[in-house]
């Protein structure tokens, strides 16, 4: 089984889309064995994004994560990280799948109303800094 976190971001939290996202991940057999809401402060979001600090969009990147509640969660499951990232579709809504969480309710690269870890060694570190008080078997 694998792990993988999932933060359904600011923009997904404030169009009210947090059960519509996780019916996505439900309907393809994952498992919710975590689940939180928090407002992000930019030392949590800065380590979260610490691979693009530096890069010309790195700011705007704290700025949007840390503009209201998110939703981070930890899905568990076969292929976890590739179903997840599948669901969620490219982080360009104008080329995503239309049945893709981004092909649907996404307009924005940026804003693309979901986080999803991109291999099983970032799944580990991003739980970790998310989940502090979450023990991984």
């Amino acid at each position: 089984m694998e792990r993988t976190l999932v933060l359904i971001k600011p923009d997904g939290v404030r169009r009210k889309l947090i059960g519509k996202i996780i019916s996505f991940y439900e309907k393809k057999n994952l498992n919710i064995i975590a689940l939180k809401m928090l407002r992000v402060n930019r030392e949590l979001a800065e380590e979260h994004y610490s691979q693009h600090k530096g890069r010309q969009y790195f700011n705007e990147l704290i700025e949007y994560i840390t503009e209201g509640k998110l939703c981070a969660m930890v899905i568990e499951g076969r292929d976890a990280i590739t179903i997840v990232r599948n669901i969620n579709g490219n982080k360009d809504p104008k080329i995503a799948p239309m049945g893709s969480i981004r092909g649907i309710y996404a307009s924005d690269t940026t804003k693309n109303l979901v986080h999803a870890s991109d291999n099983m060694e970032n799944a580990e570190k991003e739980i970790k800094i998310w989940f502090p008080e979450f023990e991984i078997c």
